[in-house]
């Protein structure tokens, strides 16, 4: 079960002028399920881009730069659950391709406007037949309200759909965003193995965009970690298509860009954080923030070496306060002149360390008391500046190995 975490209702999901949605149940990798989704984009939106920093990504992934690279015109988005297409080759990138070109086609724009994207088995041939099959239906599908379906069809051990809207006032328009996001494992930060698509009618120019789905990841998508572990696959997209017909935003350090990085940042940002609570077999949901460094990527290093933690993360789950695997991820964290005399340690209002050791109030209790509720806080303080960073984690419950070993099945 997902850690107070609800399906988005359809009506609460807004339209994003110059979007249509279609969903096909294609057989991918297993009959009867929503698995294929399109994004039909009018001419004239912008897309952005970041990918997984893992060096074997996936074939998909190297034919999304490709066209991103050629900055023609981003006329469809197509996604498809079940295989990852990654750890493919050569055939790979070739079936990747074959996907855009059988999009292109039935949309009538080049096969290079088409942006691929997939999740699922790793060293698995991708069933292009399949999904060629499947793209007619999604074309018959295509709707502006279709998003809480297509968040249903790119899940895979996802249990609950992602997608959230928020809107924001640019020079006198009402901009709305809206996004979608599949992930539950594989999760860490650089990226994570999610794909998420956030879509704005707001006008902004190709630098700025790209300005700002970077911004936007940041402190988002690479600021979750589910079990460490880097996928081959991570794409985050942002799309603008325009419609809101305001002054073209072209840069940041202006009013109208922070307005608009904020409302795609709060979306990015509750994905990011849809994606750990509902992480594989989680039970608990950990916001680690670390303050008082001298520099934010200390702080970073930090709150992820916490969240990378089995010890940690098993000890949460059990409700159980040996919290003295926190230090040990702190010291491990890779700060060479760290002072351990200065490093304080809080879990919720409790205080656990102070000074470097066990606060002279601190009772076994209170730790029980602090580790029991589906959310947790913990917060790490450095004594070395004035710099922070947050992560946000989940626990590691038997559950997590079955779904894993039994994933292929």
């Amino acid at each position: 079960m997902a850690v107070n975490l609800e399906p988005p209702r359809p009506e609460a999901l807004l339209t994003i002028s110059g979007v249509r949605l279609g969903i096909a149940r294609a057989g991918v990798r297993k009959p009867g399920r929503k698995d294929l989704a399109l994004i039909a984009l009018e001419e004239g939106a912008r897309v952005a881009g970041v990918f997984t920093r893992n060096r074997f990504c996936a074939a998909p992934v190297l034919v999304c730069r490709e066209h991103l690279e050629e900055e023609g015109p981003i006329r469809a988005i197509v996604v498809n659950t079940g295989v990852a297409n990654a750890g493919t080759g050569r055939e790979g990138i070739e079936n990747a391709r074959a996907v855009c070109a059988a999009a292109g086609k039935l949309l009538d724009v080049p096969a290079t406007a088409v942006l691929p994207l997939s999740t699922g088995v790793i060293m698995e041939p991708l069933p292009v037949d399949r999904i060629e099959r499947g793209l007619p239906d999604c074309v018959a599908d295509l709707a502006p309200d279709h998003w809480a379906s297509a968040a249903e069809a790119i899940m895979t051990t996802d249990t609950v759909p992602k997608a959230v809207s928020r809107q924001a006032l640019i020079d006198g328009r009402t901009v709305t965003v809206t996004g979608i996001a599949k992930g539950a494992g594989m999760i860490q930060p650089n990226m994570a193995t999610m794909l998420a698509v956030i879509a704005t009618d707001a006008t902004v120019g190709r630098n700025a965009l790209q300005d700002l789905v970077r911004q936007a990841a940041d402190t988002s998508f690479n600021a979750i970690t589910v079990d460490g572990d880097t996928s081959t696959n991570d794409t985050l997209l942002l799309v603008a298509t325009g419609h809101a017909a305001h002054a073209p935003i072209v840069g940041e350090g202006t009013t109208e860009f922070a307005k608009l990085a904020e409302a795609v940042t709060e979306v990015a940002r509750l994905l990011a954080q849809a994606i750990v609570r509902d992480g594989e077999g989680a039970t608990k949901f950990i916001t680690i923030t670390v303050d008082e460094g001298a520099t934010r990527g200390e702080c970073l290093r930090v709150a992820k070496s916490i969240a990378h933690s089995p010890l940690v993360k098993t000890a949460f789950f059990a409700s159980d306060p040996n919290l003295g695997r926190i230090l040990a991820a702190v010291g491990n964290a890779g700060i060479a002149d760290l002072d351990p005399a200065r490093v304080g340690v809080k879990l919720g209002d409790v205080v656990v360390v102070e000074e470097g050791g066990r606060a002279a109030s601190y009772t076994e209790a209170q730790g029980q008391r602090a580790m029991k509720p589906a959310e947790i806080e913990v917060r790490v303080a450095l004594g070395r500046g004035d710099e922070s960073a947050t992560v946000w984690t989940c626990d590691f419950s038997y559950d997590y190995v079955k779904i894993n070993a039994d994933y292929r099945s």
